[in-house]
């Protein structure tokens, strides 16, 4: 996987471009698998699915099943239970194969570390933390061990997860944990060593750990009451970690690192002014604005205390949100409407992670969507997936009938 990503739409254009969506559809499971690596690109809204369908069936043509446009539907489909759930996402939709309470409440430090003595655990939390992103499958093994086999509540793992990724979303990672926890799904997500060996380099590979057994074994486990551990916390079959494999997990950051910029609101920067929000979920090319208009990037600090970022995605959201804004504001809600409030026009695009707050503050214009809006709360993909493609052929059928497109 490619571990460098430059913040501009041109770097995310030139992704959308290398997508070979045959290559994608037999290898996507693979570690090393021809994967697109757009995700931190539409996470914060430098490109939207909409773009990034167009922009791939314009050198491809794709069916409405392929599978890369079944995986961009996960997308809206998380989205779509985020609308209709809200902050219920962040508890268990229903229970899983053990009570809530059956779970521990702290991610222990070795899975924190990278050292369980695990290889693919310990490899994918070494991963997450060199580059701020970790492949589809490793994710979810790294779930599945988490709360399948040492008992933590996928809560904890969803929150510390979504912390150290540069593509974190509220919708997406967190549904993602309980579809593998079983709260958001029929059953628990399993894996053993023998799909790690099929999908993963050898150094990945956990021969004689705790997972090398079989997937009845594993079901029995996942639905077994945890019973008391070593102080290490670690499995009773994990082996111990080599002194390298260890180390410290970085710092998560609930402020902005003063490099980038970011000062207290002035309301007299605004004052009588049009104004123009960019946050970090909407950091696209800017608008058609009316002359004289003010951009004011948002940082809402209730936001990023609750939910704390690594120094890279700070860097990521920072450096692409100064070439859009001349004023990068950090503060709480109260200071930033107070601000915001002498301007004659405010106006941004609307976004599920600032809910409690934009709304009070701008105009907000509805996100590009690339599938047509289901109304009914789904409870299944495959429920939404039958309605949001019905009657559409190709990828450019599903286009010609978005909503989405480029805000004007």
């Amino acid at each position: 996987m490619d571990e460098s990503f430059i913040p501009t739409p041109g770097a995310a254009h030139a992704r959308i471009a290398a997508v070979r969506p045959a290559a994608y559809a037999r290898t996507r499971n693979a570690i090393d698998g021809a994967v697109s690596t757009l995700s931190p690109y539409i996470t914060h809204g430098l490109v939207s699915l909409t773009e990034v369908l167009a922009g791939v069936a314009a050198r491809h043509e794709l069916s409405v099943q392929h599978k890369f446009v079944f995986e961009l539907g996960w997308r809206a489909y998380f989205r779509h239970v985020w609308a209709h759930c809200g902050d219920g996402i962040l508890q268990s939709l229903h229970e899983g194969p053990l009570p809530d309470s059956a779970y521990a409440t702290e991610l222990p430090a070795d899975i924190r570390e990278g050292c369980t003595g695990v290889p693919v655990i310990d490899q994918a939390v070494r991963a997450l933390y060199a580059t701020g992103m970790l492949h589809n499958h490793a994710r979810m093994w790294l779930a599945s061990y988490v709360v399948h086999v040492r008992k933590v509540h996928w809560r904890c793992g969803a929150d510390w997860l979504y912390g150290h990724l540069l593509d974190g979303d509220l919708a997406s990672n967190h549904l993602s944990w309980q579809w593998v926890a079983g709260t958001g799904s029929h059953k628990p997500y399993l894996f053993n060593a023998e799909n790690v060996a099929r999908y993963a380099p050898e150094s990945w590979h956990s021969p004689g750990s705790v997972i090398d057994t079989s997937y009845e074994a594993l079901d029995r486990l996942a639905r077994t009451a945890p019973t008391v551990r070593a102080s290490t916390g670690r499995a009773p079959t994990d082996r111990a970690p080599t002194p390298a494999s260890s180390g410290e997990a970085p710092r998560l950051l609930g402020v902005p690192p003063p490099a980038l910029g970011a000062g207290a609101p002035d309301p007299v920067q605004v004052r009588d002014a049009d104004v123009w929000l960019v946050h970090p979920w909407n950091l696209g090319p800017l608008p058609a604005l009316p002359a004289g208009t003010r951009v004011v990037g948002l940082f809402v600090d209730e936001f990023h205390r609750a939910w704390p970022w690594s120094e890279r995605r700070w860097r990521f959201v920072g450096e692409r949100m100064a070439e859009l804004a001349p004023q990068r504001w950090h503060a709480d809600s109260e200071t930033i409407g107070a601000a915001l409030a002498g301007a004659r026009r405010v106006v941004g695009v609307e976004e599920p992670h600032l809910a409690p707050w934009l709304s009070r503050w701008a105009e907000c214009r509805a996100a590009p969507a690339l599938f047509p809006p289901v109304a009914r709360h789904c409870r299944s993909f495959s429920q939404w997936w039958t309605k949001a493609s019905r009657g559409l052929g190709t990828a450019a059928d599903l286009l010609a009938d978005s909503s989405g497109g480029r805000l004007g």
